[in-house]
């Protein structure tokens, strides 16, 4: 694990001073993002369902090239997904766990090689705990307010009907920071909390754009510089890519045969004009 330190009140992250009573202390292990980048929190159930993870990390992968780092609680689960789907889209992760940060405390203890690599990706470990502090029960719903306060916004992408996930949601309307929802099936329990989020007023999240729209971001802006170097068939690709998709969507949508479209996408990545990550095809740029 990196060296743990002890921050001084002037090394705080800024938006954290702007809370009702705010930490007293914070530990610090691994590099904080620089003050210009946008921090996303992203939670949600730990029985997370294959939707709630495909839609987590099809989300997060979408944002890869943006000055934003996610924000997450180290948990299993949907925290868990959201720290790796930002490492494999290349951006910085922050962990903030519900315990203190040395290895022997850290919790859950099965994400310690995670949390190493968080570090080693240029990410963050923070806990306002001792780094010998273990979780208790309490030290979670605690920490839930240092990742709301951190972020521009909260991404809810499952959570139940009462759950840890919604303490960090209403923390983040108290803090008055942005709430966004994944919405859920109806049929599901792990979909009752976001989907109440949304008919109370969050803000629905259906993809990437929707997401970085949110978060102010010209998504509709063409990318010139990248279509310069683009055929008329590439060009189509990158139209179709306004937010990541598989391999075989895009198959589908071009209606040419297989092999054609394989070799196609297998050129437009030796340019440099797309990347393919976590089973999902998206514009490099």
């Amino acid at each position: 694990m990196s060296t743990i330190r002890k921050l001084t009140i002037e090394e705080f992250p800024p938006s954290l001073l702007e809370i009702p009573q705010p930490q007293k202390t914070l530990y610090l292990a691994g590099t904080l993002p620089p003050e210009e980048t946008i921090l996303l929190t992203v939670v949600g159930s730990r029985k997370y369902t294959s939707y709630g993870k495909m839609a987590c990390e099809k989300i997060i992968l979408g944002l890869a090239g943006y000055p934003i780092a996610i924000v997450s609680g180290l948990a299993l689960g949907i925290d868990t997904i959201a720290h790796r789907a930002a490492i494999e889209a290349g951006l910085k992760t922050i962990a903030v766990p519900g315990s203190g940060l040395g290895e022997k405390a850290l919790y859950p203890a099965s994400n310690l090689a995670l949390a190493k690599e968080i570090i080693a990706r240029g990410g963050a470990l923070l806990s306002e705990f001792a780094p010998d502090f273990r979780a208790t029960q309490w030290s979670f719903p605690q920490r839930n307010r240092i990742m709301a306060g951190l972020s521009r916004g909260v991404l809810i992408v499952e959570a139940e009907e009462k759950s840890g996930t919604l303490i960090t949601a209403r923390l983040a309307l108290d803090y008055n920071r942005d709430v966004y929802a994944v919405p859920g099936s109806i049929f599901s329990d792990s979909a009752h909390g976001s989907n109440t989020l949304i008919r109370r007023g969050a803000t629905p999240i259906t993809s990437s754009v929707d997401l970085l729209a949110a978060l102010g971001f010209e998504t509709a802006q063409e990318d010139f510089a990248a279509k310069e170097n683009a055929n008329p068939e590439e060009i189509l690709v990158l139209e179709l890519l306004r937010e990541p998709l598989p391999r075989d969507a895009i198959i589908q949508a071009l209606e040419r045969p297989t092999h054609e479209i394989n070799t196609l996408l297998s050129v437009m990545e030796l340019k440099g004009l797309i990347k393919e990550r976590l089973g999902y095809i998206y514009r490099a740029n």
